[in-house]
């Protein structure tokens, strides 16, 4: 598994750079201001991404939650016990508990708001609205359009995924020289480059969302709130000391900045 050792390494590298965590989050500010220029425009031609049911989208985006739990959770699992610490373990899958919980709250307040901000019309370029329908799911049950403030839930929880993705993974740069069986070794190595390469498509899908789906404010509303709750969590909650906490490498970063 040297090929895997020298990927490892390198992805750490990258990740370690003061810099390239800095930029991060600010690049999906960036992708979803020029994207969504570049969509009012229509430079974009139309490609496989921009239809809504390419594969990636039907069996990633849609469930994205999903693929970010399932490779997050055993990578916890696996790198808590390096530490020999329960109490760490448990405070790394509380945080995918808060996290869990921050999706599903900022994801139903977009379904309300949507809601409570439209109207149903007969179609998408019907400018008269009817009263029949008083909600989303009952207009489209009808064959009718619903018209809201849709917050792109895709730029939400792919900006949120991708920022969880690169805080939680953040202790690879001291479990790469740790002691391991070489069993877990392996397996941390590859979920590792899983939660990477997820990543990798997370932000591809970003950019895809950007140029081909959904109205600009939407988009920016969407970007925003993934940011503001990584913030809020990471840059602020998980600094206090009744909180899940900061993983051991960040830790050790705040330890210092703080010394």
């Amino acid at each position: 598994m040297a090929a895997m050792d020298v990927i490892v390494e390198k992805l750490v590298t990258v990740w370690r750079r003061p810099a390239v965590r800095r930029i991060f989050p600010l690049l999906f500010l960036l992708i979803s201001s020029v994207g969504s220029i570049f969509k009012e425009l229509e430079l974009v031609p139309p490609s496989y991404f921009s239809s809504s049911k390419n594969f990636f989208n039907l069996y990633f985006v849609k469930v994205s939650w999903g693929w970010t739990l399932l490779l997050l959770t055993p990578f916890l699992l696996i790198s808590s016990s390096v530490h020999r610490g329960a109490s760490l373990l448990g405070q790394r899958l509380l945080s995918l508990v808060v996290a869990t919980a921050v999706w599903y709250i900022c994801t139903e307040t977009f379904l309300y708001i949507e809601d409570a901000t439209g109207a149903c019309f007969e179609s998408k370029t019907s400018l008269l609205a009817t009263n029949e329908f008083a909600s989303k799911a009952t207009c489209r049950r009808a064959g009718f359009n619903w018209r809201g403030q849709d917050i792109s839930g895709h730029s939400f929880i792919l900006t949120y995924s991708s920022l969880l993705i690169m805080e939680e993974t953040s202790p690879m740069a001291i479990l790469r020289t740790a002691s391991l069986p070489a069993l877990a070794r392996t397996v941390l190595n590859l979920l590792y480059v899983a939660l990477n390469l997820i990543l990798m498509t997370w932000v591809w899908m970003f950019v895809c969302t950007s140029v081909y789906f959904h109205h600009p404010i939407d988009k920016l509303l969407g970007t925003i709130c993934g940011l503001l709750v990584w913030y809020l969590t990471y840059r602020y909650w998980y600094l206090k000391p009744f909180s899940p906490g900061l993983p051991p490498q960040r830790q050790l970063k705040e330890q210092k900045q703080h010394a």
